[in-house]
This record gives C-alpha cells, sequence and structure tokens, in this order.
C-alpha cells in the first residue's frame, strides 16, 4: 500500500500550474508572458509550503525571470567544450541568463539514484532515533582531550572550576 502523500493538493496544483504553461507556450509563443506567471506562481507556492521541486523541473525554469526554458521558444541551447569537458549552455532569451549543465553520461542525479528513494532507506528504531552517540568518556576527561588536541592546557583551580591556557610552543613569538 502506498504510504499518504503530505502536501497532494499543493503537489497537483504545482504539477497542473506547470503543465499549463508549457500548453500554452506549446500553442503561440506570444503566450510567454502567461506561462511566466505560472511558473512564477508555481515558485511561490513551493517556496511557500516548503516543497522540494524535482531538478528536472528547476532546470527548465529560469531562477531570474521564471520564464519556462523551451529550447527555441524562449531559450537557446549551445554546447561548448571547456578545460575538456563538454557542457550544455541554455540562455534565456527573456533576461539572457546563463545556465551550464555538464554533459556526463555516467553521472545522475540524486533524486535518479536508488539511495534516493524513501523505500530502500534503512528503517530505524525508536530508541535509536539520536544522530549523535554519547562517548562513554566523563566529561572531565573529554575536556581534557579537546583541548590537548587545540593546544589548550587545562588546570583545576581551587573551586574546582578548569581554566584553560595557552601552551608555549617552540613557535609562538616571546612577549605575546
Amino acid at each position: 500500500m502506498a504510504a499518504q502523500v503530505k502536501d497532494k493538493e499543493a503537489l497537483q496544483r504545482l504539477s497542473f500550474l506547470y503543465q499549463a504553461a508549457h500548453c500554452v507556450l506549446a500553442r503561440s509563443p506570444d503566450g510567454q508572458e502567461l506561462a511566466r506567471f505560472y511558473c512564477h506562481t508555481q515558485r511561490s507556492v513551493s517556496r511557500r509550503l516548503v516543497l522540494r521541486q524535482d531538478p528536472s523541473v528547476k532546470r527548465t525554469m529560469c531562477k531570474a525571470c521564471s520564464s519556462l526554458l523551451v529550447p527555441g521558444v524562449s531559450a537557446t541551447v549551445r554546447q561548448r567544450r571547456c578545460r575538456r569537458q563538454r557542457w550544455t549552455i541554455v540562455r534565456c532569451l527573456t533576461c539572457g541568463l546563463t545556465k551550464r549543465f555538464l554533459n556526463n553520461p555516467e553521472y545522475k542525479l540524486w533524486a535518479e539514484q536508488p539511495e534516493a528513494l524513501l523505500e530502500n532507506q534503512p528503517q530505524c528504531d525508536q530508541k535509536s532515533t539520536g544522530l549523535h552517540q554519547p562517548s562513554k568518556e566523563p566529561p572531565a576527561q573529554k575536556g581534557k582531550a579537546l583541548s590537548g588536541t587545540l593546544g589548550f592546557q587545562s588546570q583545576n583551580t581551587s573551586e574546582g572550576t578548569t581554566e584553560a591556557t595557552r601552551q608555549k610552543g617552540k613557535g609562538d613569538a616571546g612577549g605575546r
């Protein structure tokens, strides 16, 4: 049985706005203003509800003016070679912003990798939800070990508190 999606209606709205922007641009290139409005609304809804968008959706939208980047209609796409690597350069015709994407056939986005899927994640117990496992060392010994690695030496005072004093090494200049 599939898990329930938290913001199903919001995700459906985002999908509808993205598809509507594509349909408007497919019918006539004069509909760029309406497509930009749909994309801007999609971006504002996803930011307001803190929803992550798929990388393929983010790659087809301009960050500066929220235009839908369709090659030949609202964007130009070029292949360039730089430092022995091939790059795809997408330039927005509305605002002039350029995006560069590396052409590497072996590269896969994190969202496309099997480790990214929720069902492939290891199940954790309720008890082990903490990320940091405390060490078995007493707090006084931890402070000494930490201060020794940073070039500090701890000394006990009469009240039982510790004060850190800088160790003088061979590299320290005298009179400081």
